[in-house]
């Protein structure tokens, strides 16, 4: 089993954890019923995902198969920006709880520090970026401070046992931080060896705030959308370096990327339908990477970023990943 990490919340999140996004809603069930099969029990769920009702049936049957109890998972799910107005944080909580066929959350994040106008969800759900549906983006006057406070009655009210951030910066890691009365217990960014974000991970490990990173593959989830920076990047997995520290450590390309960001004290959710990677990925903790292989990652960072707000604040005329 994997190891897991401790949160300033007191409960332990499980180190390599499974990954919902982009996870097609005909299969997302049987996935994560297999991938719980497969020994995962941390499952990173959102709203915009679009998965949540299949993840919760994947779920459902593990459970009625006791397979797993449901204490033995950690769900995380996160607020999608429509919901940042302080009376909408609870309902839409208990919708997503709803969906995943659970009474709690082990953890329920801001998905991104941007808050957008109310759509309701009986007119578009999930509503995504845009208020119309197509182009247009309105934004909503709530403060962080305010969905904060939200998320904390969420904690107060047994909706979820901890809270956290996503895609935050430090500027609103240090806003957050003054007037957070429970505060954020993880932040998840986008990390892997193109996007090292040092200085941001040091910020939280300071403040005592564990790290998820997501996209540890780099651009290999961003070539699916379409994206030109991704195309024009060498895939993480095929780099001469990565594939080198494979053959040196008889592992994968896949479980040296993800062993880079555990082996720095981060958790990492992966995901992948083939049951033989399901395992290599959850087995991707075993192993130590030398000093010259952390120096020689070290040395790749780009500092490019493929998932940011800006991608999707795009006009119709405008490529929507430009």
């Amino acid at each position: 089993m994997a190891p897991s990490i401790e949160l300033n919340s007191g409960y332990e999140m499980p180190q390599v954890g499974f990954g919902l996004w982009k996870v097609d809603k005909a299969t997302c069930a049987d996935t994560v019923y297999n991938a719980i099969k497969a020994g995962y029990r941390l499952f990173d769920g959102a709203c915009d995902y679009g998965n949540e009702k299949e993840c919760g049936e994947g779920v459902a049957r593990a459970i009625k198969e006791s397979i797993v109890k449901r204490e033995d998972l950690f769900i995380v799910s996160k607020l999608w920006q429509t919901f940042h107005d302080k009376e909408k944080v609870e309902p839409i909580c208990r919708r997503q709880l709803a969906d995943w066929q659970v009474d709690y959350f082990d953890l329920f994040l801001i998905h991104f520090p941007v808050a957008l106008e109310y759509v309701d969800p009986s007119v578009r759900y999930p509503p995504g970026w845009f208020y119309d549906g197509k182009c247009e983006v309105r934004w909503s006057k709530t403060t962080n401070q305010q969905t904060w406070e939200a998320m904390e009655m969420l904690v107060d009210g047994g909706l979820t046992k901890s809270i956290g951030i996503s895609n935050y910066q430090a500027q609103g890691i240090y806003d957050l931080l003054k007037y957070a009365r429970i505060r954020p217990a993880t932040l998840q960014i986008e990390l892997h060896p193109y996007l090292q974000q040092r200085n941001l991970v040091g910020l939280a490990k300071e403040e005592g705030i564990a790290v998820t990173a997501y996209s540890s593959f780099g651009p290999t989830g961003f070539i699916e959308l379409g994206m030109d920076r991704a195309k024009n990047v060498a895939p993480l997995m095929e780099h001469d370096a990565i594939i080198s520290m494979a053959t040196k450590h008889n592992k994968t390309p896949a479980q040296v990327l993800l062993r880079w960001a555990s082996q720095q004290g981060l958790a990492v959710i992966p995901k992948t339908s083939r049951p033989s990677v399901m395992t290599q990925n959850l087995d991707s903790t075993d192993f130590i990477l030398d000093q010259q292989d952390m120096d020689r990652i070290a040395e790749m960072d780009l500092n490019l970023r493929f998932n940011q707000p800006t991608n999707y604040f795009q006009t119709s005329k405008l490529s929507i990943f430009d």
